[in-house]
Order: C-alpha cells, then structure tokens, then sequence
C-alpha cells in the first residue's frame, strides 16, 4: 500500500488535532532527528555498533519518524505540504539549474507506466 503526503496529513491531522500541541511535536521531530544522526554515525562507523543492531531498519524507522513529526506540525498548522514540496522544487530547480523539476520528474514516471 501507498499513502500520499495528503492522506499522512489528514491522518496526523486527525489524530492530534484535539491536544496536539506543535511545540511539543517540534521536540519529539528534534529527538527524532538526533536519532537520525546516531544511526548515521554508527553506519558510518563513527559511533560503536552491536553486531546485532540492524542499522538500516533502524534508520528507516528513524527518518519515519521524523517524517511522522514534520507532517503533524504541518497539519496543525494548515499547510498544505503537498503543495509546498512542488511549489518549493520549482523554485530549486530553476536555482541550481535541474535537467527536470518534480512535477516533470513525476508525470514522466506515471509515463512510463502506463505506456508499459
């Protein structure tokens, strides 16, 4: 199963729309993000490892969770991140020259699919 950026944020909407308090989710998205760094660094070698840790399921349950944070404070706010990706990506893209931006990017792939 797939989700989209619109269906993560109406979700998390839901879920913390009644106490949510995006100070609190701004904390837990920095932890998040420091967790991020611990699991990179022993990746990296730079931080001892057990041989037993499975760094990259780690990992991706870390970024997760900082996806998770970055969305709810999104969503109690009213933005529409959706929107803010693409609209954010057109600007980069002209800036550091891109050969294709992300709208470009996926209507090429939905493309390729459905011409397969």
């Amino acid at each position: 199963m797939k989700v989209t950026i619109e269906e993560l944020q109406a979700y998390l909407f839901d879920n913390y729309r009644n106490g949510g308090i995006d100070q609190g989710l701004f904390m837990k998205l920095e932890e998040e993000g420091g967790e991020v760094a611990e699991v990179l660094n022993k990746k990296a070698g730079r931080k001892a490892a057990d041989d037993k840790e499975d760094l990259q399921a780690q990992l991706g349950n870390e970024l997760a969770d900082v996806i998770h944070y970055t969305i709810a404070i999104a969503a109690l706010n009213g933005l529409d991140m959706n929107d803010i990706i693409i609209n954010k990506d057109k600007v980069a893209s002209v800036k550091y020259n891109h050969r294709t931006d992300l709208v470009q990017f996926i209507l090429s792939k939905r493309n390729d699919k459905t011409n397969r």
